[in-house]
């Protein structure tokens, strides 16, 4: 079997990209150890913990894997830009627009492992991996031919840009692994010039993102405060950011994706109805989707960063109301984002 064959298999399951690399330590795998030691994980201990050396090494999770097939799925939908939102909306990230990521790349690789194995001549070990397994998915995806990782970190494809979602299937086949593509970001600095925190940072191999300055990371992995000088470059962004990638001119170009797991549920919804909705309400708006990660908590602090930088006078009784909740982590960055409110409306 051929990585041409595994890609077309792929497209069967949906995927847009698919390749093959060796299960093998990759050579920049130096590159997340130096991220870590540098602290740029901030507060995220499963990248720090027991699990940073697994990553090392493939063969950690399939001691007898010989060969990682990256598939990339196509997420990418029509409606505007960050740039286009208007100062009453929320930004969510594009890829927490519609249903859990997770779930529908789980249900296509097992959908490829079943085609791999009716086409296999020989039996074969294998396991899935989407995101949450300690392995260093972007390299090896570069090394599949899928793209080449971008100075915001991002894996790019050359025709069909960074909007991709990507698994892994690890099997004990023996496949002849495809070749990365050479780095095509030449001297653009468009992401690093249009981050408004400043989180695309030098790093030895390049660029690294110091999560301790990158709106995603307050939004969505941050539990606690907020530095209140950063609060201002959080724009309106309740989940998530997309900057880095928005300003990509390989996203130009970039298609967009029919498939209706992905398509928008709330796009932009008004930073004022979010500022009402109970735990309850949350849960049921966004069940499914990826923003539940931030919690109710974490998403009331998020949306009352956001009206607190959108400076619009009607912001200022739900943040008096947010002030006064019982959340002290709600109410002390409610407070934060009323006093920005009045200055900036004064």
């Amino acid at each position: 079997m051929t990585s041409g064959d595994i890609r077309e298999l792929a497209r069967d399951c949906g995927f847009e990209l698919a390749g093959v690399a060796a299960a093998e330590p990759a050579a920049d795998r130096g590159r997340f150890h130096e991220w870590t030691a540098a602290g740029y994980a901030g507060e995220m201990r499963y990248l720090t913990d027991r699990r940073a050396a697994v990553r090392d090494d493939p063969r950690n999770l399939l001691p007898s894997a010989k060969s990682i097939i990256c598939a990339g799925k196509l997420y990418n939908t029509p409606p505007p830009s960050v740039r286009e939102v208007t100062s009453g909306q929320a930004w969510i990230s594009r890829y927490a627009w519609g249903d859990d990521y997770h779930d529908d790349l789980r249900r296509r690789l097992e959908r490829l492992d079943a085609l791999l194995r009716e086409g296999a001549a020989v039996h074969f070990e294998s396991r899935i991996c989407v995101d949450t397994a300690p392995l260093l998915e972007r390299s090896y995806a570069r090394l599949a031919g899928l793209g080449w990782i971008g100075k915001n970190t991002c894996l790019i494809n050359e025709p069909l840009g960074s909007w991709f979602f990507l698994g892994e299937l690890l099997v004990s086949l023996a496949i002849k692994p495809d070749l990365p593509p050479p780095d095509r970001c030449g001297t653009c600095t468009r992401c690093i010039d249009a981050c408004p925190t400043a989180a695309i940072v030098p790093a030895p191999a390049g660029y690294a993102i110091d999560s301790r300055l990158c709106i995603s990371y307050f939004t969505i992995e941050l539990r606690g405060a907020v530095p209140e000088e950063l609060q201002p470059g959080m724009g309106q962004h309740v989940f998530g950011c997309d900057i880095c990638q928005d300003v990509c001119p390989w996203n130009r170009r970039a298609p967009a994706t029919g498939d209706p797991a992905y398509q928008p549920r709330h796009f932009a919804p008004p930073l004022e109805d979010l500022a009402e909705i109970t735990e309850e309400q949350f849960r049921e708006m966004f069940r499914g989707t990826p923003v539940t990660r931030a919690r109710y908590s974490g998403f009331l602090r998020n949306v009352a960063i956001a009206m607190g930088n959108a400076g619009l006078p009607q912001f200022r009784a739900p943040l008096e109301r947010l002030a006064d909740s019982p959340d002290a982590g709600v109410a002390a960055h409610a407070r934060a984002a009323l006093r920005r409110l009045l200055t900036l409306t004064s």
